[in-house]
């Protein structure tokens, strides 16, 4: 764990570090806060992923726009309002949902929310990336940040379900609006870890579209069909607990993948890795696919938290090289919106899944969601395992220092976060 303090000591880390996880918090409650108040509240599934997914898609679509804005003109300039406005739409969502407004209502409210919502994973890392000197240091605060991610999903649906179940099916909502406008507010309010507007080299001119810079594809075709695997876990697990009459519970099963998931990140950042980036990465989504298909076996809530926790294994490790190689793939000028891309990819696949889910279980029960997330989490593997090669030929022009070189101040401005400068 040593590591993890070094970096936190760098000044000014700790404090952004903090807002950070406290803007997540929010993202991480709206998913199941939805689906608790919607299906409570309006007593259908199918309606509750389909704002779920709403919501995902708007937050993918507006993640891409808002984060190639900040690289242009800053963090605070272009996030900070677009983050009270989220507040904002989620607060009408909860409003029109307590009065039983026309469900179109709803619908305008989460899309206003989801497209504002901005992604503070990838502002932070972007920091990070400004403040780090060496690939060792990057590689522990993004095994760090991941493992925070997974703390917000371990906490945040337990809070979102506990709030829903003994206060007020809408109370699982509130929880975002408190903690999602006071992380920004602190988090975007501290400047002097900001990073810089860096202006593209003029070769870089010529590629405006980020998808097209190679190995982009499948990087994201993973992180795209992980998100499937959680937007269906979301609303799977709530309709089978709900059978199982252990409704309440939902929100401590959930938080049993991301303990899991958290413990795998902080074990995985706590050690250097020889062996390339690209063939972890592969690893990690097929071991999360095959894990995920001893959900087929559960028959209760204990199980299910069971099988959950192991999978979640995968999960951050997963997402640390995905981070990792979006830094090696795309120009430092376009890092912040490299990194929303990821988040992008996975907020579709999360309205995919949501929906695919919730449409399955309102037709049959929770077994069709179960089958819809087993699916999403094969349909990766194979993914991985094509994209592999394309990987390892990807980066094998890109080669990292190695871990232990501090990284020098003229380094291009193409270098992926491991090999930048603190500029």
């Amino acid at each position: 764990m040593r590591a993890y303090a070094t970096v936190l000591k760098i000044p000014g880390a700790l404090a952004f570090c903090a807002a950070g996880l406290l803007a997540r918090f929010g993202g991480a409650m709206v998913g199941i806060g939805t689906v608790l108040m919607v299906s409570g509240l309006y007593g259908s599934y199918g309606l509750a992923g389909g704002l779920a997914a709403a919501n995902s898609v708007a937050w993918a679509v507006g993640t891409a726009i808002l984060s190639h804005m900040v690289d242009r003109r800053g963090q605070r300039v272009v996030m900070l309002p677009a983050a009270l406005v989220s507040a904002a739409g989620l607060t009408a969502m909860v409003v029109c949902a307590v009065a039983h407004a026309p469900v179109v209502t709803l619908f305008i409210a989460t899309i206003v929310a989801g497209f504002t919502g901005g992604s503070p994973g990838a502002m932070v890392r972007a920091r990070w990336n400004h403040i780090l000197t060496n690939s060792r240091e990057l590689h522990a605060a993004y095994s760090l940040e991941s493992t925070l991610d997974e703390v917000t999903f371990a906490v945040g649906p337990v809070l979102a379900t506990w709030l829903a179940t003994a206060v007020n099916p809408a109370a699982g909502l509130v929880g975002p609006i408190i903690l999602g406008a006071g992380g920004a507010l602190v988090f975007y309010s501290l400047r002097s870890t900001e990073p810089p507007i860096i202006a593209p080299e003029a070769h870089q001119r010529h590629n405006r579209f980020l998808l097209a810079y190679p190995g982009i594809a499948p990087v994201l075709g993973v992180g795209l069909l992980m998100g499937c695997v959680f937007g269906s876990i979301d609303v799977t697990v709530v309709a089978a607990m709900t059978q199982w009459s252990a409704r309440p519970q939902a929100g401590i099963v959930l938080a049993a993948m991301s303990v899991g998931s958290a413990i795998g990140g902080l074990l995985y950042g706590s050690r250097g890795w020889s062996s390339p980036m690209w063939r972890r990465f592969a690893i990690g989504i097929c071991l999360l696919g095959v894990a995920v298909c001893s959900f087929f076996l559960v028959n209760g809530p204990i199980l299910l938290g069971l099988c959950g926790f192991v999978a979640g294994f995968a999960v951050a490790p997963t997402f640390i090289n995905a981070n990792g190689l979006i830094g090696r793939l795309v120009p430092g000028s376009r890092l912040t919106e490299g990194l929303a891309w990821l988040g992008t990819a996975i907020g579709i696949g999360i309205s995919v899944g949501s929906t695919m889910a919730g449409h399955f279980i309102d037709l049959y029960d929770y077994h069709a969601g179960f089958l819809c997330v087993v699916t999403a989490g094969l349909t990766g593997c194979a993914v991985g395992i094509i994209g592999a090669p394309i990987l390892s030929k990807v980066t094998a022009s890109k080669p990292f220092p190695p871990l232990d070189e501090a990284v020098s101040a003229d380094d291009t401005l193409d270098s992926g976060p491991a090999e930048s400068s603190a500029t």
